[in-house]
């Protein structure tokens, strides 16, 4: 994935990537090879897993640098459902719309599955408030999508990767 927030992505920094592929072979990819787009990466296409990674950071003043850490915390502490353990955003940003807006305004924020629930505090996060399980997120990202759609006609789509089999009822 080309994760991101704030304005800044992996793709922007990275140099390399060391990952192990289905056969349990090493591989490193170099930023080019990585093909990374918008929350996308040949990580997914390939069901690679990243190792290790190497970065090439901007240099800068200490105070700057501690300044705007200092910021982006501050925003994370009051935009997002940090009290509970959650997978960090759900949605991909849907063209033209933000997933957490949609959800939101689809009267979906509290609602549970299970120990699951839509943040009430960002609704483009789900928390897991009571021993939530992996089918718990996924039985509720399917009923955000499905709300979603039905009420907006956009549908969306996971940036959390799921690993693993949905048991079948």
């Amino acid at each position: 994935m080309n994760a991101g927030a704030y304005g800044g992505e992996v793709k922007d920094c990275i140099d390399y990537a060391l990952c192990v592929n289905e056969k349990g072979e090493l591989i490193t990819l170099t930023k080019h090879e990585l093909e990374l787009d918008y929350r996308n990466s040949i990580v997914q296409k390939q069901h690679l897993v990243v190792l290790e990674a190497a970065f090439t950071l901007e240099p800068g003043h200490k105070e700057d640098i501690q300044s705007k850490m200092d910021d982006l915390t501050e925003r994370r502490e009051t935009k997002q459902p940090l009290e509970y353990p959650s997978c960090g955003s759900v949605f991909q940003r849907p063209p033209g719309h933000f997933a957490g807006k949609l959800i939101q305004d689809s009267d979906l924020q509290g609602h549970r599955i299970g120990g699951v629930e839509v943040s009430t505090k960002h609704a483009g996060f789900m928390v897991n408030v009571d021993k939530g399980t992996a089918t718990d997120y996924e039985d509720l990202i399917h009923y955000v999508q499905k709300v979603v759609k039905e009420k907006f006609d956009v549908e969306l789509h996971p940036e959390v990767r799921i690993i693993g089999e949905h048991p079948q009822d």
